[in-house]
């Protein structure tokens, strides 16, 4: 910047021209650069509290906005955010058909320690041995001064569980919020929920997860949070579930049977109203899988579904329904029964001598392997098998539980003509006592396959037709006369005509063949068998009766009072009234006043 000189050279000169003082011109100009070295001052300190003024504004209303939505904002505690991603507890209920709640969320604290926090480690940990009887204090205190920093004492803790650890007064010891599974039913539908567990793990919280049943076949729809607040609503109903098992129980004890199973399926639907399997559990302490021996004497096995047997007898009534469907017999058919039948070198008998022949409809009232086993050639083993997958007996049942995927049917390895023969009567195919349920129902609803299903439907959704109307009619009025004048007298329900079969089998050995003296004994039911509705499933894995003085097995003297005992007690529940059976003529009086 060029400066202008106090004493400009030509200005002075003129000034001593004129005879002025040249030092007037000296002192203008200084006063001048004043004048211009001050405007220029101010006018810097004029921006410079402008620009501070601006940020101080900004500064009062960035501070205004945050107190406003501080204040606008509901308290929380601050927490220290994690790198992983959030583990979400949340798991929707599963109620029965009516609403009420079969598994539920139950808000409760994890119990966890820092040693490193810790006054006084030993009261600490002979404290909690007092509190928690199966925790040994000499251990947690020598987890307490091994030098770590963080371990979990208890994943889940009561109430009063808590109260008691935090009179204890230690720092070192703290909680953790924590939803875990409840199942207020407990045993009641063990099988079918299954059971929860932990997965992922924080302090503030844990992850849920199905471990089986249920509860892990639908364990993504479970833990949606979409569907967090939408109970599951499944068939079952709890009033008959709770029926069935105190009948099924005393059942099996009375008849000193090692297990049982049972399956009420509605006929139109495939809905499954009650399914039980004994022994059982409760899922809120579910056991842990046996480690040795045979899995099917665990608490855990599902014997109505997961366990596979040859249901003996209870079969014949599908061999009879695929022939009159082809048109081959007819119920009044005449069927050569005369024993016995030989094979090669196998031989079919009956239990008893029928004579030399019966009709279609007393080879089923008098259970006759041999009628059936000819019918079963007329089929042939190619038209036989096609039925069978027709019913969905080939293949595990899509109900919706993990454990059916693997309870696969045991079929011959080659499906001969002696094994058509023998899976007519029952033998050589091994299925679950469900997948019967579900084929009886498919051909006694008038002859639609159905699909079991444990989730509630509003409406039915009928499958492929299997038989005809006029062979439903026909099958059911023989399972009938089964219970009239056959083999399953004892199944009799005054009111509730009872119809159905009764099946009895070997029980196979581990290492092949057959136990002489131990025996599958099975009923498969309907009611009313002149409208069909339900569709019972009962077995008894070694059933004895000794009320006589030899032991009975047999179906008719074991499963067959135990499942006539359950439809007394559910058929009322299930809304069926009674049907008052009259004989003769009706006498009407007038009554006295």
């Amino acid at each position: 910047m060029m400066r202008t000189p106090l004493r400009p050279l030509p200005r002075i000169l003129e000034a001593r021209a004129r005879g002025e003082n040249p030092d007037a011109i000296e002192r203008e100009n200084l006063r001048l650069r004043r004048e211009s070295q001050r405007d220029r001052s101010r006018q810097r300190a004029e921006g410079r509290l402008t620009v501070l003024g601006m940020f101080f504004v900004c500064a009062f209303l960035l501070i205004g906005f945050r107190m406003g939505a501080l204040a606008a904002s509901e308290p929380e505690e601050p927490r220290l955010l994690a790198s992983a991603s959030s583990i979400s507890a949340t798991r929707a209920d599963i109620v029965d058909r009516n609403g009420r709640v079969l598994a539920t969320n139950l808000a409760t604290h994890s119990l966890y320690a820092h040693p490193q926090d810790m006054v006084d480690p030993e009261r600490a940990a002979r404290e909690l041995g007092r509190i928690f009887p199966d925790m040994d204090a000499e251990a947690l205190l020598r987890r307490f001064t091994d030098g770590r920093k963080f371990m979990w004492i208890k994943k889940t803790i009561s109430p009063e569980q808590r109260q008691a650890v935090h009179d204890i007064g230690e720092p070192g010891l703290l909680f953790g919020p924590r939803e875990m599974r409840l199942y207020p039913n407990g045993r009641l539908a063990a099988h079918i929920l299954g059971g929860a567990s932990f997965g992922r793990e924080g302090v503030h919280s844990a992850e849920v997860i199905g471990v089986a049943g249920i509860e892990k076949a639908l364990d993504e729809r479970l833990r949606d949070p979409a569907h967090a607040h939408e109970p599951l609503r499944l068939s079952i109903d709890l009033t008959v579930q709770s029926a069935m098992r105190r009948v099924l129980e005393g059942g099996m004890k009375l008849m000193n049977a090692k297990g049982a199973a049972a399956v009420l399926i509605e006929v139109d639907t495939g809905q499954i109203v009650s399914m039980m399997s004994l022994p059982d559990f409760d899922p809120n302490d579910r056991p842990r899988p046996l480690t040795a021996g045979d899995a099917g004497d665990s608490p855990l096995f599902n014997r109505a579904v997961q366990g596979v047997y040859e249901l003996g007898s209870a079969m014949k009534i599908v061999t009879v329904a695929q022939a009159m469907e082809a048109g081959l017999v007819n119920p009044s058919t005449t069927i050569e029964t005369k024993g016995p039948l030989t094979w090669g070198r196998f031989r079919i008998r009956d239990f008893r001598n029928y004579g030399p022949e019966l009709s279609v409809t007393n080879v089923v009232v008098k259970s006759s392997n041999i009628g059936t086993a000819r019918i079963a050639m007329m089929i042939g083993a190619e038209r036989q098998r096609a039925f069978l997958d027709s019913l969905g007996l080939l293949q595990p049942t899509p109900v919706e539980l993990i454990e059916a995927a693997g309870a696969a049917p045991l079929l011959p390895p080659r499906w001969s003509e002696i094994s058509t023969m023998t899976i007519s009567y029952g033998h050589g195919l091994s299925i679950s006592p469900l997948h019967l349920a579900a084929a009886y129902a498919s051909l006694l609803n008038g002859g639609t396959r159905v699909t079991p299903t444990l989730l509630a439907q509003d409406a039915p959704d009928p499958g492929p037709r299997v038989v005809s109307e006029t062979v439903s009619e026909a099958a059911a009025s023989m399972l009938r006369q089964v219970v009239v004048r056959g083999t399953a007298s004892f199944g009799e329900v005054e009111g509730y005509e009872v119809g159905g079969k009764t099946g009895t089998a070997d029980k196979p050995k581990p290492s092949g063949g057959y136990y002489d003296e131990k025996v599958i004994a099975t009923f498969a039911s309907v009611f009313p068998a002149s409208d069909p509705k339900y569709v019972l499933v009962l077995s008894l894995d070694e059933p004895e009766e000794t009320s006589g003085e030899e032991p009975r097995r047999t179906a008719g003297w074991t499963a067959v009072p135990v499942a006539a005992e359950v439809i007394r007690r559910v058929a009322p529940l299930l809304g069926l009234r009674p049907a008052v059976e009259q004989d003769g003529e009706t006498l009407l009086s007038r009554a006295s006043n």
